[in-house]
């Protein structure tokens, strides 16, 4: 059996082959990140007559670079592992000369193949790769969206710095076709108090009316804003609320989209506390195959939310913070679910009243929770149930 390491960089990847032994047959190889690079790595299998099944291939998850040439070996036939560099680094450690470069790491993920001591990750099949590309792309389109509501709250507080007090939600439906409408205090003094009023019961399905247009007209009169460069602050408030709108309508038909995949895998994780069709989509699409966690606790680390204690000699740190190692938006979809859970669920509810009860910080309790909830998932997705709480028992 041979074993070959791929060093992956977003033009060239390094490979080195060895044997059982854990000799290399040759000094490592470079090829280009196209089919005509990967056809080298095959002539290399060719020249010392290494078949599909006498050679396990390994390489490290950089970015997103690793997909075609994972793609085209096993189009090939290939047995084609991909691990964690957090694994390759801990197997790196055991080298006396720890230096780094691309022939060295190759003849490492090969070794790390040799020996077997790894977790890897396999693309499954199609539809959750899918759900991956998408579920990253909607994170990608909210935190747009965010940095969109940060910037008109900036240039509101500047140009109109009571509006905020007008409305319960600054973008709401209501206070976005204002804002497009008469996006400055001068806007709204300009229109008539009928017209406005008009408006503001058809944005507001009739919440809203000549009370609140007199409230706005009244605050705009006696608004302590700037006075000056008015046009190019309701130029940006404009452009900014009709980005706003554009994205929001993308990321509904994503979530649409994502909600139409998660039904084709046939998962029960929705019916988990705190986790709809959005958020289930992505953990299920970041997870991949559960098969590859030995034990919930290998998943609690792959999302990073293990707990990280500072310890030297007989010191013991008492502050914990979680380890934040592993796949970054694995972590962001469970704490999201969690926090939701943590006031929804009754089990996980109940769970972290008790830490709070204790004196733990809400982020605490709430991280507490996240690795409870991974433990939930990983028994949903591994026994491929749906999610039956057991509530606790109470004493009379």
């Amino acid at each position: 059996m041979y074993y070959c390491g791929i060093d992956i960089a977003k033009y060239k990847h390094e490979s080195t082959v060895i044997d059982e032994s854990g000799n290399a047959l040759q000094n490592s190889i470079s090829f280009e990140n196209s089919k005509e690079g990967c056809e080298k790595l095959l002539a290399l299998f060719e020249k010392y007559g290494i078949i599909s099944t006498d050679v396990v291939i390994g390489m490290e998850a950089t970015g997103h670079y690793w997909l075609s040439v994972y793609g085209f070996l096993t189009e090939q036939g290939y047995d084609v592992n991909v691990i964690n560099p957090i694994q390759s680094e801990a197997f790196r450690k055991m080298y006396i000369r720890q230096t780094k470069n691309d022939r060295k790491d190759s003849f490492i993920i090969a070794q790390i193949m040799r020996f077997g001591q790894f977790s890897a990750t396999r693309l499954s099949e199609e539809v959750i790769v899918a759900m991956r590309q998408l579920s990253r792309y909607r994170l990608a389109l909210v935190d747009v969206c965010g940095d969109c509501k940060r910037r008109v709250i900036a240039l509101l507080d500047q140009v109109f710095p009571e509006y905020d007090k007008l409305f319960s939600d600054i973008f709401g439906a209501t206070s976005k076709e204002l804002l497009l409408k008469y996006p400055t205090p001068d806007d709204l003094l300009s229109v008539p108090t009928g017209r406005l009023t008009k408006l503001l019961e058809k944005a507001s399905h009739g919440r809203f009316g000549r009370e609140k247009a007199e409230q706005l007209k009244s605050a705009a009169s006696t608004t302590f804003g700037v006075s000056f460069a008015k046009d190019a602050f309701a130029f940006q408030i404009r452009q900014l609320i009709e980005q706003l709108e554009f994205l929001e309508g993308q990321i509904s038909e994503l979530e649409e989209q994502l909600s139409q995949m998660l039904k084709q895998t046939g998962s029960y994780i929705t019916t988990i506390p705190g986790i709809g069709d959005t958020l289930g989509a992505a953990i299920l699409s970041e997870i991949g195959d559960i098969e590859r966690f030995d034990a919930p606790n290998k998943l609690v680390a792959f999302a990073g939310l293990d707990v990280r204690v500072a310890q030297s000699g007989e010191f013991i740190g008492t502050r914990q913070k979680i380890s934040k190692r592993g796949s970054p938006y694995l972590r962001r979809a469970i704490w999201l679910a969690a926090t939701r859970a943590a006031f929804c669920d009754p089990v996980l509810s109940e769970y972290y009243q008790s830490l709070r009860a204790r004196g733990k910080h809400h982020l605490v309790a709430v991280g507490a929770v996240s690795r409870k909830l991974c433990n939930i998932i990983y028994a949903i997705l591994k026994e491929d149930r749906p999610w039956q709480p057991t509530p606790p028992e109470r004493t009379l």
